[in-house]
């Protein structure tokens, strides 16, 4: 398989577990209480319009992240619930993947306006504001543009700062340096070993961590093209630049794992390895394990899924040919 076709693997780290994702399917894997692994899948729906729309530069790093968010929900919400439920109560409880459309619609949706709306609220109205508050010191457009890019980002490190301090988020952190590890090692063709997993960095060019902090520093340049008469049409102007902001960030986080393997240019995928230094943390040999399991669930189900394709397109050859 190619380094390109690796790259397309990803993941997501959840509580007690990691989630990766392949072309056909995402799979978690956790740790229960007593020990044991349990697997969760939600299969990728393949919608024409939506692919298409993912083939759109600048569009399709918006169309991803929502898919992102939606998925990753999902399993985030299996690993939450699913996690401290002791295995001899599995029958008192309805397993995740069992659950109503209608209450998954309802929570991914409910998760994502809240996200937004506090996303909003402190990366937009606070910013914008406190670099108002200091127009007396920083009058020009470009000295305003810079110091709400600059509390942006100090925002943005002191709440992950802080809040991995807490015991849970702190072993989250862990899961998602243990994510990290094992896609590094199988795309350097390592056996999926816990000493080979753990031997590698736990940082990756193609982290969501790296796409935040470049949605901070691509807005900056971005908002440099859009003047502003008064603090209300500042903030219109965020909100209404957020699908720009996001579209070009992602085109940047593409671009630098393009460039991480050229020594001159490697560098402009730094800053978002800085942040990851926050955000991952170095996992323990158990929690490796959880990762490895999980990777390896979900290409075994991709194999599968490649397999039922092959097949399908052999029969429907052979009916043509008929």
């Amino acid at each position: 398989m190619s380094k390109q076709q690796k790259s397309a693997y990803g993941g997501q780290a959840v509580v007690e577990g990691v989630m990766f994702g392949g072309k056909h399917t995402t799979v978690t894997t956790i740790r229960r209480v007593d020990g044991s692994y349990d697997h969760f899948e939600v299969k990728r729906k393949s919608v024409p319009w939506v692919q298409r729309l993912k083939k759109i530069p600048f569009v399709r790093g918006v169309v991803g992240i929502i898919e992102a968010s939606m998925y990753g929900t999902k399993h985030l919400n299996f690993s939450t619930d699913r996690y401290e439920v002791d295995p001899k109560d599995d029958d008192q409880i309805v397993p995740a993947e069992q659950t109503s459309k209608l209450s998954m619609i309802f929570g991914v949706a409910a998760v994502g306006v809240l996200s937004f709306l506090f996303g909003k609220f402190i990366f937009t109205i606070i910013p914008a504001l406190g670099a108002e508050s200091l127009r007396f010191l920083f009058p020009g457009h470009v000295a305003q543009n810079l110091i709400e890019g600059l509390l942006k980002l100090i925002l943005l490190l002191a709440y992950i700062y802080f809040i991995s301090f807490t015991p849970l988020i702190r072993r989250v952190f862990q899961y998602h340096g243990a994510e990290h590890k094992v896609i590094n090692a199988y795309e350097r063709d390592m056996p999926l070993t816990v000493e080979n997993v753990q031997s590698q960095s736990r940082l990756h060019y193609r982290c969501g961590s790296s796409f935040i902090l470049f949605t901070v520093i691509v807005g900056v340049f971005i908002y440099l093209l859009v003047p502003f008469d008064s603090i209300w049409e500042r903030l219109v102007h965020r909100v209404a630049l957020i699908p720009v902001v996001l579209g070009v960030s992602y085109e940047v986080l593409q671009l630098t794992n393009r460039m991480r393997d050229i020594p001159v240019l490697r560098f402009l995928g730094y800053p978002g390895l800085w942040l990851q230094l926050l955000t991952t943390k170095e996992p323990k040999n158990d929690q490796v394990e959880v990762a490895i399991q999980s990777f390896e669930e979900m290409l075994r189900r991709e194999e599968i899924y490649e397999a039922e394709i092959a097949s399908t397109r052999s029969e429907a050859t052979l009916v043509e040919s008929s």
